[in-house]
């Protein structure tokens, strides 16, 4: 991969917005922000803006990197890296109009680099620091969204103080569930430590595993016989309100029992149903919900709400304020089949992020 110097392309006048899109960085996540920074890479229009990349290493060492979004692709099985190239450099090197921070998980969704860049007054897509930092916490983002009257599902955290001292007496308040159960990462995504249990005696183990992402733990009632429904939300130019995609839908093929990783990135076993297949009322009801929970939680930009509907009714699971961006990505693909183009999306979201500028998050 090539080191990106200064140099933009000559047809691109010096006078448009520069915008630097920073991805890969330390969490689980690190090769599907890279997946998603290609996509970005590629609809942002040359001619509009002038464009750089920089990358941020497992390690979280940052580098300028190569801004051919063919650099990021996944190769077969092989997935994207940043990998050190050249001079190493800090955010104070960074000079650029708006940032698009294309960051999953933790150290990069979760506002630490939304409180970074805040402080070097850069403007930046996506929500802010407090609605970054809520929804990147599963039982934080529940625990909002109940105080505003959303509906969520029935759910248990397990703290690091709490599993270490008094494991017994947590498995004892787990049984109170209802099995079987998710047992989660508080703060991870891509389904990244997750595991569905379906009895007592394989909590421990479950805990264990997600411990190795989080040390805060979610368990939460699976809703059986669900089907998972998504939709995306843009915030609006302005005072105007935010905007609900159409909605889509998640099949998971039987080889996987739910949603993982391997279904989601490399496997292609999943089928993404754009719009889904449910009425109008329905999608209606989800859209409205999805405003709703953006708004309750504070955020800013875009996100994704993901619901499970099922005939019990209608349950809020997460929401994500920095949704997939590659080319198979459910937010992308809702919008446009809502009429609006990748292209247009990103221009959008810069959009919106210039108008806010630093301080009205």
């Amino acid at each position: 991969m090539t080191e990106t110097g200064a140099a933009q392309p000559d047809a691109t006048p010096s006078n448009t917005p520069h915008v630097c899109v920073i991805f890969g960085g330390q969490s689980s996540e690190h090769n599907i922000s890279c997946l998603s920074a290609s996509s970005v890479l590629a609809a942002l229009d040359r001619g509009k803006y002038r464009v750089s990349a920089v990358g941020i290493t497992k390690s979280g060492a940052w580098y300028r990197v190569s801004d051919d979004p063919a650099d990021w692709i996944r190769d077969g099985s092989r997935l994207p890296e940043v990998r050190p190239s050249g001079h190493e450099i800090t955010l104070a090197d960074i000079s650029a109009d708006v940032v698009f921070p294309v960051m999953h998980g933790p150290f990069g969704e979760d506002g630490t680099i939304q409180g970074a860049l805040e402080l070097r007054g850069v403007p930046y897509v996506g929500s802010g620091v407090l609605a970054s930092a809520l929804t990147m916490d599963k039982q934080a983002t529940k625990a909002m969204l109940a105080a505003g009257g959303l509906p969520v599902g029935s759910s248990m955290e397990v703290s690091d103080r709490d599993w270490t001292r008094y494991r017994d007496e947590v498995l004892t308040r787990l049984g109170a569930l209802t099995f079987p159960v998710f047992v989660k990462p508080a703060r991870a995504g891509s389904s990244v430590g997750i595991t569905k249990v379906k009895g007592l005696g394989d909590l421990p183990a479950a805990i264990e595993f997600a411990r190795e992402q989080d040390r805060k733990v979610v368990v939460e009632e699976s809703v059986e016989n669900a089907r998972e429904i998504e939709c995306g939300v843009l915030a609006g130019l302005g005072f105007d309100d935010p905007r609900a995609s159409v909605c889509a839908e998640i099949e998971v093929s039987p080889s996987h029992e739910f949603y993982d990783f391997e279904a989601k990135y490399l496997d292609d076993s999943a089928t993404l149903t754009v719009p889904a297949n449910i009425s109008d009322e329905l999608h209606k009801e989800l859209a409205e919900l999805a405003v709703r929970a953006f708004l309750a939680l504070g955020a800013d930009g875009l996100a994704r709400v993901d619901f499970f509907v099922s005939d019990a009714g209608i349950v809020i699971n997460e929401v994500n304020t920095m949704p997939g961006f590659t080319s198979i990505s459910m937010f992308p693909r809702m919008w446009q089949e809502s009429g609006l183009t990748y292209p247009e999306l990103i221009d959008h979201l810069i959009a919106v992020a210039l108008d806010r500028g630093i301080g009205m998050r």
